[in-house]
């Protein structure tokens, strides 16, 4: 099905020389997307960035719940049919699963049809109990069925990958350039989810400032990597705020609200940014037992409350 796709039209790249480094720059998955890339090669800089590009839109332009040609929009028009699915969907489909049974339920691709009843935009606009029970009916990845090949999604409901999509982006992004461009260390950043894909000259570390969710302006902490992913979780530009309390756009699937008391921000290192990406969800997944949670993983981490 994959294979039909038309090719996507590539947004704008723009590269700039810095001290030591380049930094590439275009937009995907909404999402600024920034590369720092370890060469003073014009041209490889060039080649790196558009590469980047086309791997991030290709992923956005094949997964995306918001483009009528992409698989996902394709698996939720079914209307309970039978899809047959290639590789690399089936793979994204079953790290899904992997994340339902990791998290006992709490992390279900399916539960994006509760943005039918919340918009996360700062407001006081807290849906009412009458919009969102209904839609709970049309939530429970075990009722889906997945084989290598075909995929089956009960009629009425939907997935939405857009929890798992942009660090999966990131990992295929930094493998790519890992396979085209051996021995130049790459740091991919696509909205704060970023991998660097190889130790640097001399071993240096790439710098990364961890935004403060409740001062945006304010990168208080400064993280060291050299190598692996970073993934963050949290509320600082999507929630909902009514008579003083506070709505995180991290929503249980179970109760169609959002999880009570998650830190405002968290912050992960692992191997690879999807792993990051994960640890972190689960964390804010936890509520307040998020910190404990992370303490039980042995990762390392930065929270914000």
């Amino acid at each position: 099905m994959a294979e039909h796709l038309q090719p996507a039209a590539l947004p704008p790249v723009k590269i700039s020389p810095k001290e030591g480094f380049f930094l590439g720059e275009f937009d995907a998955m909404a999402s600024p997307c920034e590369l720092l890339i370890e060469t003073q090669e014009t041209h490889i800089a060039r080649s790196i960035t558009a590469l980047a590009a086309r791997e991030a839109t290709r992923i956005e332009h094949k997964f995306s719940r918001y483009r009528p040609d992409s698989v996902v929009s394709h698996i939720n028009c079914a209307n309970g049919a039978t899809v047959e699915i290639d590789e690399e969907t089936y793979r994204l489909l079953n790290f899904a699963d992997t994340c339902f049974s990791l998290s006992n339920g709490l992390f279900d691709v399916t539960a994006g049809v509760l943005r039918k009843a919340w918009r996360f935009d700062g407001s006081d606009n807290v849906p009412e109990e009458s919009t969102v029970t209904p839609l709970l009916a049309n939530i429970g990845w075990q009722r889906t069925q997945l084989t290598e090949n075909h995929f089956t999604l009960p009629p009425g409901m939907e997935i939405d990958l857009g929890g798992i999509g942009k660090e999966y982006a990131v990992d295929k992004v930094a493998g790519s350039i890992k396979a085209r461009h051996p021995g130049i260390s790459t740091v991919v950043n696509f909205g704060g989810d970023i991998q660097v894909t190889e130790r640097r000259r001399l071993d240096k570390p790439w710098l990364i400032g961890i935004e403060n969710p409740v001062l945006a302006s304010d990168a208080s902490t400064i993280v060291k990597i050299y190598q692996g992913g970073l993934a963050t979780s949290g509320d600082a530009r999507r929630f909902l705020l009514k008579n003083g309390k506070r709505y995180s756009h991290i929503l249980n699937p179970f109760t169609g609200y959002p999880v009570e008391n998650p830190p405002r921000s968290v912050t992960v290192a692992a191997d690879n940014c999807t792993q990051a990406g994960l640890i972190a969800t689960l964390s804010m997944l936890q509520g307040a037992q998020a910190k404990s949670f992370l303490t039980s993983q042995r990762v390392t981490h930065w929270i914000y409350d």
